[in-house]
């Protein structure tokens, strides 16, 4: 069975910062080796989203040629119906126990995440992320760092 991650938005970033900066380097280094050993990479698209709203705004043009680029070697998760769905069910369970992830007036982009992950309805999917704490209570999720092939 072949493990899929599925990549946050801070990880996303650091996969589209300069090459010169040292955890960018080790990030791409990171995924050149789940590529080559055959693990199922998936950009999901409310963190294509999220990235790609702050790199217009912030004017980084290579950043966003990168992102483009990552396409290539990755697949692209789009948002369902059944995932939005699902996202609502963890934003209000995690109002109801009191540790929501968000405010409230936000769209709370992790929840879509994990529903996203979770609507895979696969055994070995995980969350490459740089925060653990917020996901992991709902899905698996692992700093990207220990996420071996």
């Amino acid at each position: 069975m072949t493990r899929t991650v599925l990549l946050d938005a801070g990880t996303l970033g650091l996969l589209t910062a300069p090459p010169l900066r040292q955890d960018a380097h080790a990030c791409s280094q990171w995924l050149a080796g789940l590529i080559r050993a055959k693990v199922r990479v998936l950009i999901p698209e409310i963190t294509d989203y999220e990235l790609w709203r702050e790199l217009l705004r912030a004017g980084k043009t290579r950043s966003v040629q990168r992102l483009d680029a990552l396409g290539d070697a990755t697949e692209y998760l789009p948002i369902t119906t059944p995932a939005m769905r699902r996202a609502a069910e963890l934003w209000a369970q995690a109002r109801q126990q009191g540790q929501p992830t968000a405010a409230d007036n936000t769209i709370d982009a992790d929840m879509i995440l994990a529903a996203q992950a979770l609507t895979l309805e696969i055994p070995d999917v995980v969350i490459a992320t740089t925060n653990v704490g917020h996901l992991a209570r709902f899905v698996p999720a692992e700093s990207w760092q220990s996420i071996v092939p």
